[in-house]
């Protein structure tokens, strides 16, 4: 469950009129911090972004189809569905086993280095014109925030 803090600035941002993946931050943003004070750790940055992005999907984020293999499509469509329900006990010993899986990773996943590698990784699979696109974008919002 996320914090209530994380929840309220993502709800701030959607009230601003920002992107969903902009509201998804927030809660890739809290990961990041679970991974850095030592809660759990990740194989990987991508799998901390992957940890956010479920928990902001399951908040009720509106975030897109991931693009990729069918069984992330799957998971993807599983928090979007999870978001709408709201119902049913969680299984105690299945959030056990997943927490206890995460404290073995190393904590190293969400350094500076790591983080800053996988950025540089995803924009450059992005494509120049879709960067571009993005910045424009960015100055828009900036705009009207101001």
């Amino acid at each position: 469950m996320p914090d209530q803090e994380t929840l309220e600035r993502a709800r701030e941002d959607a009230r601003e009129g920002k992107s969903p993946s902009t509201q998804a931050g927030e809660f890739v943003r809290e990961e990041m911090h679970h991974v850095r004070e030592g809660k759990h750790g990740a194989k990987s940055a991508k799998q901390v972004v992957a940890i956010g992005l479920s928990k902001a999907r399951r908040a009720g984020v509106k975030l897109g189809t991931p693009k990729g293999r069918a069984s992330t499509k799957q998971k993807a469509a599983q928090d979007t569905r999870a978001a709408k329900k709201r119902t049913g006990k969680k299984s105690s010993k299945r959030s056990r086993a997943t927490t206890n899986a995460l404290k073995r990773e190393p904590r190293s996943a969400a350094s500076h280095r790591a983080v800053s590698r996988q950025t540089k990784s995803a924009a450059a699979r992005r494509g120049k014109q879709n960067r571009r696109k993005a910045a424009m974008k960015a100055v828009q919002t900036r705009k009207r925030a101001a």
